[in-house]
């Protein structure tokens, strides 16, 4: 939907490029040809639309992030697909000078990467140089800084998709576990297990150098990246209804996620599960 989009152009809104759509300009090159009715700045309107299809053609997806609404970042989806890293972080639950990433995952749509803390983690640094596009869950308010500030690095050169945005224009808001049962999105043997169930299985790794553990760990953050890519689908096709493009620009689901290269351990999540349930009774009234 990308080359469909005027709404990155200073001086367009949505309702503006709604008129354009209705009035027959329904894409960059047919804009080139002329728009048929006053529109402000209209002299500069040839320009960016030469532009964009400029940087188009460069590859360049981080200047029409920087252009797009949060709102509207999942329209760059398509056309740079094949540049797309999902990604999720795991923490040990602080913030600040104690806090410190303990894995992240990436995937691609096809390879899965695991970063881990002791191990790997500062490879991130240079892999994710490999793509062009992240698209994180609430990672504008989180994984994102969270990387920047522990590992020392900018993502200013990457276009973001926060599919948190994205669905929250759509009128969807809530966790991503919620998200996923909302969608029917599954998750396997780790229905159950959440952000602070990711801090005790990595405390229990860090202990007893439980390496079930952390397989159960990674196994988790891994469900939370795979499941991305259903989900940003699933919000681009959504933002296609009402528009022009609705039945011509869907794209279809994902297929199969590649075979994980860690697995739960069955014990290891009733052992987190029962910690925190005893922990949730403790602290009732």
């Amino acid at each position: 939907m990308l080359k469909n989009t005027f709404c990155h152009i200073p001086g367009i809104g949505a309702k503006t490029e709604r008129r354009m759509w209705d009035e027959g300009v329904l894409s960059w090159n047919e804009a080139l040809k002329g728009v048929p009715f006053a529109l402000k700045r209209a002299h500069s309107l040839e320009a960016r639309v030469e532009e964009s299809l400029i940087q188009l053609e460069r590859g360049n997806p981080a200047y029409f992030s920087n252009l797009l609404s949060p709102r509207d970042q999942c329209r760059i989806l398509d056309e740079f697909r094949s540049s797309i890293a999902y990604l999720d972080i795991e923490t040990n639950g602080y913030a600040g000078p104690y806090g410190y990433i303990t894995a992240i995952t990436v995937y691609d749509g096809s390879a899965i990467r695991c970063y881990i803390k002791g191990r790997n983690l500062e490879e991130f640094k240079r892999d994710i140089r490999d793509y062009k596009v992240v698209v994180t869950y609430n990672g504008r308010c989180f994984d994102i800084p969270f990387i920047e500030a522990h590992l020392g690095m900018s993502f200013r050169s990457f276009a973001h998709i926060d599919l948190r945005f994205v669905l929250k224009d759509l009128g969807v808001r809530g966790g991503l576990k919620g998200l996923e049962r909302h969608f029917g999105i599954d998750r396997g043997g780790l229905t159950g297990l959440d952000g602070y169930s990711a801090v005790l299985l990595w405390n229990e790794f860090r202990r007893n150098r439980n390496e079930k553990a952390l397989d159960t760990l990674l196994a988790y953050n891994i469900q939370d990246v795979v499941n991305l890519e259903p989900l940003a689908v699933l919000s681009y096709n959504l933002k296609l209804r009402g528009t022009p493009f609705e039945n011509t620009h869907r794209l279809p689901m994902p297929g199969p996620t590649p075979k994980h290269p860690f697995k739960a351990d069955a014990d290891v999540v009733d052992m987190v599960l029962s910690a925190q349930s005893n922990g949730m009774r403790a602290a009732a009234p």
